[in-house]
């Protein structure tokens, strides 16, 4: 049974396809742009492949965090709020790994500025997803879920409020379902090293150069 309980679940057929669709539209981006244009930072210079190694860094906790957040709300019941962990500092840590993992498909292009554009579309589309969610998360909610907006932040964590519980309900299945998911993001790397490779064997023209 899908978990209702939580923002990041609320409405979760049509979470799961923006979520999904953000990801898609990460990846085309950064896909279309290096058919047509590169990275303004010489391949292989110390820049280059700065950027680089940052993406895979933000890839990375993307995939981890995804899955960290899912262990708190894999056992919630769908009339319970997840208020701990890290849904006690931030209302939707999944998609704020969502976004980071965003910014990181965008780096592995070697530019700063794509990075920054596909975590803007990420943040863009998962706002308008969340602002749909909290209304019907508050006529569910009532009291309950307006406290709940207002001491915790939409996306950005206040870590001073950090509080946990001693034990929680973990479903292996989700979870797991959420970490292959992530996984995704590691499409990036290898379709980003081919395109690549193909500008500097001169198969592809390259139009536009990007910091």
């Amino acid at each position: 049974m899908t978990d209702l309980s939580h923002p990041d679940n609320a409405g979760a057929g049509p979470s799961q396809t923006a979520r999904k669709t953000i990801l898609l539209a990460a990846v085309l981006l950064g896909i279309v742009f290096l058919l047509f244009g590169g990275s303004r930072w010489e391949d292989g210079g110390a820049i280059h492949e700065g950027i680089e190694w940052a993406g895979l860094g933000l890839i990375v906790l993307c995939i981890l965090g995804r899955t960290w957040c899912s262990l708190y709300i894999g056992g919630r019941k769908n009339r319970e709020l997840a208020q701990s962990g890290p849904y006690s500092v931030s209302r939707n840590p999944l998609y704020l790994f969502s976004i980071i993992g965003a910014v990181g498909i965008g780096a592995q292009v070697g530019s700063i500025a794509l990075a920054a554009a596909t975590g803007f579309i990420a943040w863009l589309v998962l706002l308008m997803t969340t602002m749909r969610e909290e209304a019907a998360l508050t006529v569910n909610f009532g009291a309950v879920y307006r406290d709940y907006m207002a001491r915790v932040p939409r996306f950005l964590p206040r870590l001073s409020q950090w509080r946990d519980t001693d034990t929680i309900e973990v479903r292996p299945r989700l979870v797991m379902t959420t970490f292959l998911d992530a996984l995704f993001f590691l499409a990036a790397i290898p379709v980003a090293e081919g395109l690549e490779y193909l500008h500097d064997a001169g198969w592809l023209p390259t139009l536009l150069m990007l910091p």
